[in-house]
């Protein structure tokens, strides 16, 4: 494989919607904490040395949206949506307005949860026990109407020093490119 564009493969990721960003977060993890896949459908990976079944949630910090899409703006607002320019690195956590939405947690599921925020120039991974995660300031366990045992919670640009104590690794592009590659 030829050398590989660090800019490309981090816009890759972040171009990268919903379960096949998921699968990126779940091979790193499973990788970088030697861990196995998991044979059942309700938790991502499993630690065969300790019986723990693990879950992996991940988001990508970018800047909110300053306009609401609207019947005069669509176009407009479709033109102007570049993912490179939203990305937000580490460095501005505290000025760029952000918010991430860890989701579709169900704490019964799991021992362990793995989550993290793939920043512009950096990747930022924590881990809680399931009985954390309740505790965890801004959790909810009713992520949809009528949907009981399934929650989720915020990461924002005034929370994320809220999870430093969660804080487990961080990693630059290039050290996940060696990782997965």
């Amino acid at each position: 494989m030829s050398k590989i564009n660090l800019n490309e493969f981090r816009d890759g990721i972040f171009a990268l919607r919903t379960r096949r960003f998921g699968k990126v977060a779940e091979i790193m993890i499973k990788k970088l904490f030697k861990l196995e896949d998991s044979r059942k459908s309700n938790y991502d990976l499993f630690d065969k040395n300790t019986g723990q079944k693990i879950e992996v949630k991940f988001a990508t910090v970018m800047k909110k949206n300053t306009q609401t899409i609207t019947d005069k703006n669509i176009i407009k607002q479709i033109l102007e949506t570049n993912i490179s320019y939203r990305q937000i690195p580490y460095s501005d956590h505290k000025t760029s307005k952000f918010d991430c939405n860890i989701q579709q947690i169900k704490c019964k599921e799991y021992d362990i949860l793995y989550y993290g925020l793939f920043f512009a120039d950096k990747i930022l991974i924590y881990k809680m026990t399931n009985k954390q995660t309740k505790t965890c300031k801004g959790y909810s366990d009713l992520q949809h109407r009528g949907n009981k045992g399934e929650g989720q919670f915020h990461i924002t640009n005034q929370t994320l020093n809220e999870h430093e104590k969660y804080l487990i690794k961080e990693l630059t592009y290039q050290e996940l490119l060696d990782i997965i590659n």
